[in-house]
This record gives C-alpha cells, sequence and structure tokens, in this order.
C-alpha cells in the first residue's frame, strides 16, 4: 500500500493518504463503463481526498476500457508506431493525409475514430501494409530524407518479420490452394486450428503470430487484414503452390484441418471456438459483441488441444475428424 501526502479538505492539512483499487463507473459519449480505478484516503479522518496522478490514471483507464470495449486502438500502440517506423508524428499525420496535428492529439490522448483506429491497427501490426502506405502516398512527405529512413526501417522489419514469421504465409497459401471455397472466417478458424492441433501432436506451434480473441471467435489481425474485402465470399485461390516447403508432420496437421475442418462453414467453426476454453477464458467477462484485442495465449492453446488429444484418443492427425464430429453433434 502506498503512502503519500496530500491536502486533506476535511482536516484542512496536509496529510498521508492511501490508496485502494476499486470498482468505478463512468460515462463517455453516452454509455456507461466499468473499470477498476484507484481511490485515495486521508490516513487520519479517512475522507476521500484528490490527487492530481490518480484522477489522471482513472481517467486513462475508463478510455482504455472504451477504447477495449469498441475495438479502438490502445494508446500504448498509438505511441509506439513513429518510434517502429523512425517516423516524427507531424510526417506520419501527413503521409497518411490527415491534418498536420490529428496523429499528434492521438499520440496525446485523444480517442481516433473507428476508421482511423483500424488504418493504426494496421500499421501498428504489419509492416508490409505500411510499406504499401508509404508507397501510395509518398509524395505526401515534405522530405526525401524523411521518405528514405522511414523505408529502410520498415523494409527491415518486414525483412525480420518474413524470416521470423514466414510459415503462417506458407499456410495460408496452402489453404487457398487446396480448399475451392474458404471465406475469412473459415481462414481463421483453420488457422488456429493447425496452431492447436499441432501443438497437440507434436509440442511446437507452427507460426510465431499471436491470435486475438474477437467477437466472432479467433483472429489472426494481420491475416484479417490482407482479406478483409472478400467479407463473407470465398478468397481467391492461390495455383500453384510447392507444398515440399513443409516437412511429413506439417503437412499431415494441414491437410486433416481441410479434410476434417475446413469442410464446415466459417460460422460452424466460429460456434465450435465460441465453446473452447481459449476464447472463453480469454475474453472473460466482455459482453458477446464487445470487440477485443485480447492476446489468447499460446499456453491455453497447447493446453486445451492437449486435452482433446488425450479425450479422443487421438492416434495420428487423421483422428482430428472424431473431434469435429462430435462438436458438430452438439449443434
Amino acid at each position: 500500500m502506498m503512502i503519500k501526502k496530500t491536502f486533506c479538505e476535511k482536516c484542512r492539512n496536509e496529510r498521508d493518504y492511501i490508496t485502494q483499487s476499486t470498482h468505478m463507473v463512468g460515462t463517455l459519449k453516452g454509455r456507461e463503463y466499468s473499470y477498476t480505478g484507484t481511490e485515495a484516503h486521508c490516513k487520519v479522518c479517512n475522507a476521500p481526498v484528490y490527487v492530481a496522478e490518480i484522477a489522471d490514471a482513472n481517467l486513462k483507464a475508463l478510455y482504455d476500457t472504451f477504447r477495449k470495449e469498441n475495438g479502438i486502438i490502445s494508446l500504448d500502440k498509438v505511441r509506439a508506431i513513429p518510434k517502429k517506423y523512425n517516423i516524427g508524428k507531424r510526417p506520419l499525420s501527413l503521409l497518411l493525409g490527415w491534418g498536420e496535428t490529428t496523429f499528434s492529439r492521438y499520440y496525446d490522448g485523444d480517442i481516433p475514430t473507428k476508421q482511423y483506429s483500424d488504418i493504426l491497427q494496421n500499421i501498428y501490426g504489419d509492416p508490409e501494409y505500411y510499406l504499401k502506405v508509404l508507397e501510395t502516398k509518398k509524395e505526401n512527405l515534405r522530405s526525401q530524407h524523411t521518405y528514405e529512413k522511414t523505408y529502410k526501417t520498415a523494409k527491415d522489419l518486414l525483412t525480420h518479420q518474413t524470416i521470423g514469421k514466414g510459415k503462417i504465409n506458407l499456410i495460408v497459401q496452402y489453404l487457398l490452394n487446396q480448399c475451392e471455397d474458404i471465406t475469412p472466417l473459415a481462414l481463421q478458424k483453420a488457422l488456429y486450428y493447425i496452431q492447436g492441433f499441432n501443438y497437440a501432436f507434436y509440442k511446437n506451434f507452427l507460426f510465431l503470430e499471436d491470435c486475438q480473441a474477437w467477437v466472432h471467435g479467433p483472429v489472426y489481425p494481420t491475416i484479417y487484414a490482407r482479406y478483409r474485402t472478400y467479407h463473407f465470399d470465398p478468397i481467391k485461390n492461390v495455383d500453384p503452390f510447392d507444398a515440399s516447403v513443409f516437412s511429413a508432420s506439417e503437412k499431415a496437421i494441414c491437410d486433416s484441418v481441410i479434410a476434417n475442418i475446413c469442410c464446415y462453414s466459417g460460422k460452424t467453426l466460429e460456434y465450435f471456438t465460441h465453446s473452447e476454453n481459449p476464447w472463453i477464458m480469454t475474453r472473460g467477462n466482455l459482453p458477446v459483441t464487445s470487440r477485443s484485442d485480447r492476446i489468447i495465449k499460446k499456453q491455453l492453446i497447447g493446453q486445451y488441444f492437449d486435452k482433446v488429444r488425450m479425450k479422443f484418443h487421438m492416434v495420428d492427425p487423421r483422428d482430428i475428424k472424431d473431434y469435429t464430429q462430435d462438436m458438430f453433434q452438439q449443434l
């Protein structure tokens, strides 16, 4: 428990105060939000006291809750973007075609619109997306040096990401090659099940990316951003694809997921994931329709699918059908 001094209105004197966490409710844009805040009380008379930094922290907690429940990028991510891409706040705002101080306002705590938030979220999570923006809108920058330094930084990030995170892209290409009518929703679920069952059988995760507990189930944000324009339509097939990039065990998992999971619609697979502990535990007490960027921890995924494998006495990846048939029968 932290003890500091502030002025107590009741005692009319400087007093030590104590703090404690408490449930709070605040209103933003006509809607109430519940969050965990901090109260300060005089140590002598126990009257509530005002402490500027605590009031600021409570306001930030309220805004953070608003952001999470409405799918708005977090302030920490907004503030990380200029450093991540080696670009100033004003040049970034100009690059995006916004007012010169618009990004600075978001950096200082203003809440962006959902449209602007989605752009910033894509930039934060995907150097490839940022490079596309940079190439198409570089004329908005006032300095060639600014363009060159941010381009180099983003290119280096993308190269590093490709080396460390290339597997998920190969799996996506393989799924699009093998599945004739896979939608963005079904694609997300297929990736999730490939990740989970690969761990269950071989005790390692195939790719580094984390999925998030979105309203419609587990989602890998960078993959979502890539194919979001398809909405509910099947994604265009990829042809040809050289499957020799996979090991025998990797291909066995992918093929079984294609045969036993991708045969179901995206909405059916959404029902599956909504019944599984990783998504349920990560969402916690969030309302059903609340947006969220909470990460489903790989540990949760691994533990769950380990139990699935043991419960259904799975011997090899072909046995995944036993689990999916059981889930379908519960519909």
